[in-house]
């Protein structure tokens, strides 16, 4: 026989107070997420982790205080977790450019010679463009950060690297 959770009565006074102020929860978790269903998500993964955890005897302030902890803490983790894999993930259309590694012989040979056009491309900007622009786009170095280390505004950097990407797009249509 399947066990249910009742919102009346549960077994442990911390499942009770979770059940009590669950809208609470999701509200705490849907602040720091930024969106109510993956603050559903961590309120029941607050839950789960309730369940198994073993019986605290303290007072109703301390479990809700205890709750509250909880799921802010998987809020934040879920919201790092979040943020990094949108770091690391890319469009669609960037991950139609990838190149595949069983590619035929001409399909690496249009792609070296994209590379080749668009090193060239790099090779043919003003040494601090350039500079700017692999700082930025290869190394992920903030624009503020290159500005100090170039000794020049953070907008001057900004126009560097997008002067770098129009002249490498611009060099890559003229070759296809």
């Amino acid at each position: 026989m399947a066990e249910q959770l009742s919102t009346s009565k549960c077994d442990s006074p911390l499942l009770q107070a979770f059940v009590d102020n669950r809208s609470i929860l999701v509200k705490i978790a849907a602040r720091i997420t930024g969106c109510r269903s993956r603050a559903e998500d961590v309120v029941q993964d607050a839950f789960f982790r309730l369940n198994a955890a073993p019986q605290i005897t303290s007072s109703f302030k301390a479990q809700l205080s205890y709750l509250f902890q909880i799921v802010r803490n998987l809020a934040i983790d879920h919201y790092r977790k979040q943020a990094m894999e949108l770091k690391y993930s890319g469009s669609e259309e960037e991950g139609l450019n990838v190149v595949i590694q069983n590619a035929s012989p001409e399909a690496t040979h249009i792609n070296l010679a994209a590379l080749d056009d668009i090193a060239q491309a790099l090779n043919e900007l003003p040494q601090r463009t350039r500079y700017a622009f692999e700082k930025y786009r290869l190394h992920g170095v903030p624009q503020k950060d290159i500005a100090k280390e170039l000794g020049v505004s953070p907008t001057l950097v900004n126009f560097m690297i997008r002067d770098a990407l129009v002249h490498c797009r611009k060099t890559a249509n003229r070759q296809a």
